[in-house]
């Protein structure tokens, strides 16, 4: 299913947004440098809507007391118990292999933000 969910200008940079697709609880990100990315809304944890979450960047450190902004608005975190996802492949930062969100094709047609469900 091809659904149109918000014209492109709806969602600022490092704005999330709740939807309903096709019976499907999604959540829209966009991250910082204003790509869009569509997840399933629920944690594969203990099931706690991501929506309700906050997106934030990614920091890395090289030194300690040194940290540089590495991916701005790409990491979801669970409101519950603080859990990790990369928006852009679903995958926890932590446990990659155990904890997985499942992820929609987001894209942008004629202005409008589409996800694939």
């Amino acid at each position: 299913m091809h659904a149109v969910v918000c014209r492109r200008d709806e969602l600022a940079p490092g704005e999330k947004r709740a939807l309903d697709v096709g019976g499907r609880r999604i959540v829209l990100v966009r991250t910082g440098d204003g790509r869009y990315f569509a997840l399933a809304d629920v944690c594969p944890h203990q099931g706690a809507r991501l929506s309700d979450g906050h997106l934030g960047d990614e920091l890395v450190a090289e030194r300690v007391g040194e940290r540089r902004l590495h991916r701005p608005a790409e990491i979801l975190r669970c409101p519950w118990h603080n859990f990790a996802f990369d928006v852009t492949t679903g995958r926890s930062l932590l446990e990659p292999e155990r904890y997985r969100v499942k992820t929609y094709p987001a894209s942008v047609e004629d202005g409008d933000v589409v996800v694939e469900v």
